[in-house]
C-alpha cells in the first residue's frame, strides 16, 4: 500500500431539505461543478446520488467528491470567494451534511 502523491479527496455527504425542488437541487448542483472552472486548485469534481441497497445511508442522498493536490490546495478552495458565495447558498438547502478530507491510499497486488 502506497499513499497517492499530490492528491486529497474532498468528500461532502448531504441530504437536501424535502422543500428544495429537483430543479433547485439541480441548479446547486450545477453550481458546485462549476466551482473546478473557477478555483485553481480544485482539480476533479464527481457527484452522485445514493443507489446502495444495504440501507446504511443514514438519510443523506448525495454524495460529492473533488480532487486537490493537497490540503493546502482545500484551504484554498474553502477561502476562495466563489466557493464562499456558493456556499452561502449550499449549505442552506441542506438538512444534513458531512464532509471529509482525505489523502488516498493505493492498493496494488
Amino acid at each position: 500500500m502506497e499513499e497517492a502523491n499530490g492528491v486529497v479527496k474532498h468528500v461532502l455527504l448531504a441530504k437536501f431539505k424535502d422543500d428544495i425542488s429537483p430543479e433547485q437541487v439541480e441548479k446547486l448542483i450545477k453550481g458546485y461543478a462549476n466551482l473546478v472552472s473557477l478555483v485553481q486548485p480544485m482539480k476533479a469534481f464527481h457527484w452522485g446520488k445514493d443507489v446502495s441497497i444495504e440501507n446504511m445511508h443514514q438519510g443523506f442522498t448525495h454524495v460529492f467528491e473533488s480532487t486537490f493536490e493537497s490540503v493546502e490546495g482545500i484551504a484554498e478552495y474553502i477561502a476562495h470567494p466563489a466557493h464562499v458565495e456558493f456556499a452561502d447558498e449550499f449549505l442552506p438547502a441542506l438538512e444534513k451534511v458531512i464532509v471529509i478530507d482525505y489523502k488516498p491510499t493505493i492498493v496494488t497486488q
